[in-house]
């Protein structure tokens, strides 16, 4: 192929234990999935589901064991983290029922969906998209990926994040609106689903900033932790 300008690399996520990796399509996110969030973003009830994006090439990888560093993005002083279980999709589809939904799903990640808050905020008193707010450099950092064949189905389970040695998110995965059959059935009525495609399933309550030196530990029950010290 005769590029124009050079390629740019193919985004990828390692899969734990193994020289494998996961090439990443699209990046999805759920917004608003746990109710105690959904009411501290001021909303309440069970709303259908909805999606925003994350380009492939906002993720950073951080092996297990270590410490992963992301810089604090210009144009905010209200950088707030969200820790997410992600799972990743080895098939997709379109109007997918909810057991061909499930089936769908390779792998799980911990993922933090990092938020320009004070930009997302001004995008939504405006009436504008949240591109700003979400889809920056460097927005998505994520753990190592972990096959559904080895950790099973993880559909109830502990996810936490602290700041600074701080619990400042604590729920369990059950208490998603949408369980994460539901949101990639949902989803694909909305997009062609594909392989490689990975979906950020929502944040617990408890969001909240953090500034240049601070470090964030998220952990999920059967994933270990992400840590990211924010530079």
């Amino acid at each position: 192929m005769d590029y124009i300008v050079p390629a740019q690399p193919l985004a990828a996520i390692p899969v734990a234990g193994s020289a494998a990796v996961f090439p990443v399509r699209r990046i999805y996110c759920v917004g608003r999935n746990y109710v105690e969030h959904a009411k501290e973003m001021g909303f309440t009830g069970r709303e259908d589901p909805f999606f925003f994006n994350k380009p492939a090439d906002a993720l950073i990888n951080v092996a297990d064991g270590q410490t992963g560093t992301m810089p604090y993005p210009p144009k905010t002083s209200n950088l707030h983290y969200e820790i997410e279980l992600v799972v990743a999709l080895d098939k997709g589809g379109r109007d997918l029922t909810l057991e061909q939904a499930a089936e769908c799903v390779w792998g799980y990640a911990i993922g933090l969906d990092m938020t320009r808050r004070d930009l997302q905020g001004e995008a939504k008193k405006l009436g504008r998209p949240w591109e700003v707010g979400k889809a920056f450099d460097q927005s998505a950092p994520i753990g190592p990926l972990h096959p559904r064949s080895q950790v099973g189905t993880l559909d109830k389970g502990a996810i936490t994040l602290a700041v600074n040695g701080a619990t400042k998110q604590s729920s369990d995965l059950s208490r998603m609106i949408w369980n994460i059959a539901e949101s990639i059935s949902y989803l694909s009525g909305l997009f062609e689903l594909k392989a490689g495609d990975i979906i950020f399933t929502g944040t617990p309550e408890g969001v909240g900033p953090v500034v240049a030196g601070d470090t964030m530990v998220g952990a999920i029950a059967g994933l270990g932790e992400l840590k990211v010290a924010v530079k």
